[in-house]
């Protein structure tokens, strides 16, 4: 070996191992990450509910207590504003410095100054639960006696969001999504399926178009969510403030962890778009031992030198394999580890099922947007052929993890129509079944095109002209031939050379027509994405049905509503039919009223059957709501006034368009919420 040759081999050997190296340091890089996203995922049920407040939601106590407690069904974060307690007049009377009692993350304090006198107290209360969604309600309770009250509405603040916040969030939670999926899957089918497309700039435009995307979107997600938890503007976005609040979260530990990631894809990037794109591809036929003038031993050293001469790029797409396999792994913890499948049910099963689920939808949407790309730029059939069977795995994979997570989220059949979730979810199914319609047209054209490109590349026109071209210059001529007509000539041959590789690339019908159905896939593709982000924001069905079973909760649309009297008896009848078979399941809910206006309001309530006469029932239960300025429910304690009768007070602090909801119980397994609107001071 000569000496420029033993320098050369040392350099290669050189870079391979600082290549190594850097590939090692990624590897550290991402395992930290995923270990600080999933380090602090715990078992809960999603999307926190109240269950207990002291002093008891619309009671009445002697004395001005300490502090106001609520208790939650799981762990919440709370912020300066979590917890307000206003007078009669609308003034705070609370510390403004809510925190957990004892440290527990489930329970919520908040202290009131001394001296407070008679009246009625509103608590407003929000929070944000450890599936990362912000909750909220109010209530009221009174000191000595039952009063009017007068509450200011903006300081009475509940769950909803402001309406630009809440679709530039979900904007931005739906382009992170998609880049995600994009950058994933386009590395992933370069690495296993085309490695010789990092090499072509539409594949390299598609992974930076990713990057990109997933950065912007996640800054903003990380900008957008403390307007998004508080109920604020949008000038609210740039408070540092908040952003400090948001880091504290857990969501806000998964953003910094995927900004932290994204670093390191950048990294990766370089290296996939270096070490493929810029590789020499190892050329010339493998031998065969029946051709004449090669013996067997021959023959199998060139198949060792071929094999030598692959060995670098094998090596090379195994080590990036690896790496990007982790980088995505850790990227899906950081939705994973801060959403549904973090709390419930099964956790410990519900994150690696939901982490393949991502992985899969990842890798089928970004392989076909880099299909797409591929079938303009001279995609070979075998790699068309690699991803259609790929993409069969990844489909089957969606499948399998997407049934358990729905069997998860809703928890009954009636939740799949009841709840806005179970609707959600239908429509992604149905999405995701146009998808699979269209990929089975896919995989037809796929079969057509090894028929179509072979055909197309068998006898080439280009080497007919560039003979026909030699002998026009030269044939006759000899030495005399004119130059000026030879140049001519080989522009024109060369291109026709370039427009007939164009032919061949993409001027096939059948390359065309699976370009067609591909784009038609992705189309729908983008659809699915934005569900899948609408369902990440709804309460999985289970919960809204558990979180509609409560007292005072309302099941269904108010039905028309009565307008009040103000000083006269107002009387409601509310129709309801548990679905069982008892006597007591069917029948009407009389709700009376007196004096129908702000403040304290004696209630009556009356259960007949469908004959008119009274009805027990194991339970029954009476609260109102005043969902223009997000107050309620406003549970109301019964007392028993004999068979099918119940008497109470209502605390309604507020003039508005009321709900009425009353919930009976038939049985141990029936119950139903029936609701009805009331105008009280208007």
């Amino acid at each position: 070996m000569t000496a420029d040759g033993a320098a050369t081999r040392r350099g290669a050997q050189v870079i391979t191992v600082v290549k190594r190296r850097r590939l090692g340091a990624l590897l550290a890089v991402l395992v930290a990450a995923l270990a600080l996203v999933l380090g602090g995922a715990t078992a809960a049920s999603a999307h926190a509910t109240l269950e207990s407040t002291d002093p008891a939601q619309g009671s009445v106590v002697p004395t001005a207590p300490a502090a106001v407690t609520l208790s939650f069904s799981e762990g919440v974060s709370l912020s300066a504003d979590s917890v307000r307690v206003l007078d009669p007049r609308g003034a705070a009377v609370d510390d403004g410095r809510p925190e957990h009692v004892d440290g527990k993350a489930a329970t919520a304090r908040v202290a009131l100054r001394q001296g407070l006198g008679n009246g009625t107290y509103t608590v407003a209360w929000r929070a944000v639960s450890e599936d990362s969604h912000p909750i909220g309600g109010a209530f009221t309770f009174s000191i000595g006696a039952a009063s009017d009250t007068s509450v200011n509405a903006a300081a009475v603040q509940g769950a909803k969001a402001d309406g630009a916040v809440s679709f530039a969030y979900g904007t931005a939670r739906t382009v992170a999504y998609g880049a995600f999926a994009l950058l994933a899957g386009a590395a992933a089918f370069v690495v296993v399926v085309w490695p010789a497309g990092a090499a072509v700039r539409g594949v390299q435009r598609l992974l930076m178009t990713g990057w990109v995307a997933l950065l912007l979107s996640t800054v903003a997600v990380l900008l957008l969510r403390g307007p998004y938890e508080r109920g604020t503007g949008l000038g609210q976005a740039f408070d540092l403030s908040l952003v400090r609040a948001t880091l504290d979260e857990r969501i806000g530990t998964a953003l910094a962890a995927r900004l932290l990631l994204l670093a390191a894809a950048g990294v990766f990037l370089s290296l996939l778009v270096g070490q493929l794109g810029l590789q020499p591809k190892p050329t010339g036929p493998a031998p065969d031992p029946d051709d004449a003038g090669i013996d067997e031993e021959e023959a199998e050293l060139r198949r060792l030198e071929r094999a030598a001469a692959e060995r670098p790029q094998r090596d090379t797409r195994l080590g990036l394999g690896l790496a990007g396999l982790a980088l995505a792994l850790a990227l899906s913890a950081t939705w994973v580890g801060a959403d549904h499948s973090s709390v419930g049910i099964q956790v410990p099963l519900a994150l690696p099922l939901a982490a393949l689920h991502l992985l899969a939808m990842a890798g089928w949407l970004g392989g076909l947007a880099v299909l797409v790309t591929g079938l303009r730029h001279g995609l070979p059939v075998a790699a068309v052929e690699r991803f259609s069977k790929l993409a069969f795995w990844l489909v089957a994979v969606l499948a399998g993890t997407g049934l358990y997570q729905s069997w998860r989220g809703l928890g009954s059949w009636g939740a799949l129509v009841d709840t806005e979730y179970g609707r959600l979810l239908l429509v992604k199914v149905g999405c995701v079944a146009a998808m699979l319609g269209v990929a089975w047209i896919s995989r037809a054209w796929t079969a057509r095109l090894r028929t179509a490109d072979a055909t197309a590349t068998a006898p080439a026109a280009v080497p007919a002209l560039a003979v026909a071209a030699g002998e026009e210059a030269g044939g006759d001529a000899g030495d005399d031939a004119d130059p000026e007509r030879a140049a001519q000539l080989a522009r024109q041959q060369a291109v026709r050379a370039k427009a007939h590789q164009r032919r061949t690339a993409e001027g096939s019908p059948v390359r065309a027509g699976l370009r067609r159905s591909v784009l038609v896939e992705t189309s729908v593709a983008v659809l699915v994405l934005v569900v899948t982000t609408m369902l990440t924001n709804s309460p999985p069905g289970r919960v809204a049905q558990a979180i509609a079973a409560q007292p005072g909760a309302a099941g269904a649309a108010p039905a028309a509503g009565a307008s009040a009297v103000p000083g006269r008896t107002q009387e409601l009848k509310l129709p309801y039919d548990t679905g069982g078979r008892t006597p007591n399941a069917k029948g009407t809910a009389v709700v009376t009223l007196n004096p129908v206006g702000t403040g304290p309001n004696a209630v009556g309530l009356k259960l007949t059957d469908a004959a008119g006469q009274p009805v027990d029932v194991p339970e029954v239960q009476l609260a109102f709501t005043l969902p223009d300025r997000d107050l309620g429910p406003l549970p109301v304690t019964l007392q028993a006034e004999g068979a099918g009768a119940w008497s109470g007070t209502a605390q309604l602090p507020l003039a508005g368009v009321w709900v009425v909801s009353v919930t009976v119980r038939s049985s141990d397994f029936d119950q139903v919420t029936a609701t009805q609107q009331l105008k009280v001071g208007q």
